[in-house]
């Protein structure tokens, strides 16, 4: 399986029509976050594959349509409703959801059997100076502990709790930064150890020299950063074997 990973950054590679030219036998996207919503809606008219994506602190427009918190009274409930239903060609957001993904079957290499992905995800950023889609570190682990039952279900039933964890940004202390716009959530870090996902992919730190590290090991888990692009392959063994 290969799925695209992007964010942050509107990529000349991916944001063009001869793209799938490029990306030929890409499974399924994720987008995690600062990213303009008609770029989320380019990739899932040109790939039509299952895509998936959360909020960063920027490019939050659309921000209201998804979170009923974020009060707008120019745009009534029904039409937010349809607008998340509808938006981006099928486009889901995992903004604080669990999904059980049936169109993207791995299977268990010891008994054959088939099984979903199993995705969650969070959006925003470090809480730094009020703006919109930023939240403590005890804030979002409230949000986090919401979806611990949909998880402890997918234990009993799948016998892992995650495949996929989507952020925007980083655990505390792994490729976050030490400004306060830039820091990580020291609760994903807590995630991490208790959810035990095989890939968290996360953007926010942009990597402007690209010998930055992109990729860290935690707990079992390897941590991605998706800025811009990049293509994570998953062996079905590389999966299960996480259990």
């Amino acid at each position: 399986m290969k799925i695209l990973c992007v964010s942050d950054f509107v990529d000349p590679l991916i944001y063009n029509q001869e793209v799938k030219k490029t990306f030929p036998d890409i499974d399924a996207i994720l987008c995690a976050g600062d990213l303009p919503m008609d770029y989320v809606d380019f990739i899932v008219s040109v790939f039509n594959k299952p895509t998936f994506f959360i909020f960063g602190n920027h490019n939050l427009k659309e921000f209201h349509y998804y979170h009923k918190t974020a009060q707008d009274a120019n745009v009534d409930m029904y039409k937010r409703d349809r607008v998340e239903q509808q938006h981006f060609h099928g486009a889901k957001y995992l903004g604080f959801k669990t999904c059980v993904e049936s169109s993207l079957m791995i299977t268990d290499p010891k008994t054959g059997k088939k099984s979903p992905l199993l995705i969650a995800g969070a959006s925003g950023s470090l809480k730094y100076n009020n703006g919109l889609n930023q939240y403590t570190d005890f804030k979002m682990k409230l949000l986090l502990l919401k979806m611990a039952p949909s998880l402890i279900k997918n234990k009993i039933k799948y016998g892992r709790y995650l495949d996929i964890f989507l952020t925007h940004a980083s655990p505390r202390h792994i490729h976050d930064k030490e400004d306060p716009c830039h820091r990580g959530f020291e609760c994903y870090n807590w995630f991490i150890q208790k959810f035990h996902p095989r890939f968290m992919i996360h953007g926010h730190i942009h990597l402007y020299d690209m010998r930055e590290k992109r990729i860290s090991e935690h707990n079992g888990t390897q941590v991605i950063n998706a800025y811009a692009h990049y293509v994570l392959e998953i062996p079905d063994t590389t999966l299960l074997e996480n259990k």
